[in-house]
């Protein structure tokens, strides 16, 4: 069964940048760029009912489509480093997104989450890393910051159980309020 999570996609231009700050630090394994995302919502090994009532009260969200920009790079674990992450400039929208995706999970029967959201785009898994290095690391790219882009839908993404850092499939596009570009009609259907 597969764990599944809702998430923002990170556009091409953006991930590319990320994917050129990766340098040799002893103990990471870096993630793929195509796997870049900003998880919203951990729902884990869900199917059947739960499933559906879930995608349906996502399907419910109105939010206005909204900016976002990468700033900053950071670490999870303290002395005993876990993962290598890029920060989200703070964002009400994201904020208000987050807690719509919180909420549609509660009342499709999913527990509530436990630790507050911290939105960042997960770049490396690290094992046995020292704080230094991952600390030489980071200074080397704590000024970094993307260019905004737009946000124009959530995503409903899938991953096999028990590993982490994809590959990512996407179960469902949910498309925030303006996200969508109106239809174009050739002259000939006048």
């Amino acid at each position: 069964m597969p764990r599944m999570f809702t998430a923002i996609e990170i556009p091409l231009e953006i991930r590319d940048e990320l994917h050129r700050l990766q340098l040799p630090v002893p103990g990471a394994r870096w993630i793929e760029p195509e796997n870049y995302h900003l998880t919203l919502r951990f729902a884990g090994d869900i199917e059947g009912p739960v499933m559906h009532e879930f995608v349906a009260n996502l399907s419910e969200i109105e939010i206005d489509a909204f900016e976002l920009t990468v700033l900053g790079l950071g670490a999870f674990g303290g002395n005993d480093p876990s993962a290598i992450w890029a920060g989200i400039a703070p964002s009400e929208p994201l904020e208000a997104l987050a807690r719509a995706h919180e909420k549609a999970a509660r009342n499709a029967g999913l527990l509530p989450v436990k630790r507050p959201f911290k939105p960042h785009i997960t770049l490396a898994r690290l094992l046995r890393s020292r704080p230094e290095d991952v600390a030489r690391y980071l200074n080397q790219y704590s000024g970094y910051r993307s260019e905004p882009f737009f946000v124009t839908q959530s995503v409903l993404m899938s991953s096999r159980p028990n590993v982490g850092g994809g590959p990512y499939g996407i179960a469902e596009l949910l498309p925030l309020r303006g996200g969508t570009l109106p239809e174009v009609f050739d002259d000939d259907q006048w």
